[in-house]
């Protein structure tokens, strides 16, 4: 699949079509505009002007998400057995519940109340409750080849793991597979370089 490269806030109408069609895309972002919060594990952004390698690594990046996401998604049984990728694990109940609420939005973000409210109806316990929970779920998905994400200020979601570093970058700064970026018409899409800083909102 490729990634399609698209100007914000420009192009917001075909990152909204693109988000909901679950293809990738990078969000190239004006020096004068803010970047928006990332709406799944398909979307990055940078700013521009960058030097090409950014851009390459954040292209390299998405493309081996959206290769990790056309297998099918990993599964929790009414016993709390996670199946992913022929191999499993056995969770908690209130982790069962949890990795279930994820897995209902599989690559997208599940914000905190929603999976506060999933695992305690009757009201969290503790004010840090979801994260300690959040933070044993990684360490048992681990090999599975899942992970968890933190989005900012929003909530977690849970993808199939890639080779790509623990700030969410790729591991080089080579296009994967030769494949390429495009722009929103389909067309490749050439950036002006430069020295500047770039971000993400997905953490781990």
């Amino acid at each position: 699949m490729d990634v399609t490269l698209l100007r914000w806030p420009a192009e917001a109408p075909a990152r909204d079509r693109m988000a909901v069609a679950h293809e990738a895309r990078l969000l190239l972002v004006e020096h004068d505009h803010d970047p928006p919060t990332a709406l799944d594990c398909l979307e990055d952004w940078i700013r521009i002007p960058a030097p090409e390698d950014d851009i390459r690594a954040r292209v390299d990046a998405l493309e081996l998400r959206s290769q990790a996401h056309d297998h099918p998604p990993p599964v929790v049984d009414d016993d709390g057995v996670l199946r992913h990728g022929g191999a499993w694990v056995g969770l908690p109940p209130l982790e069962a519940r949890l990795t279930a609420t994820l897995l209902d939005r599989f690559g997208a973000v599940v914000g905190r109340d929603t999976l506060i409210r999933a695992v305690w109806p009757d009201g969290s316990p503790g004010r840090n409750a979801l994260d300690v929970h959040v933070l044993r779920l990684r360490r048992r998905i681990a090999p599975l080849h899942l992970a968890v994400r933190t989005v900012r200020s929003r909530g977690y979601l849970i993808e199939a793991a890639t080779t790509e570093n623990a700030n969410g970058h790729a591991a080089n700064g080579h296009l994967a597979n030769g494949h390429a970026a495009t722009n929103g018409n389909g067309n490749g899409l050439a950036v002006s370089t430069g020295t500047v800083g770039v971000s993400t909102d997905l953490v781990v």
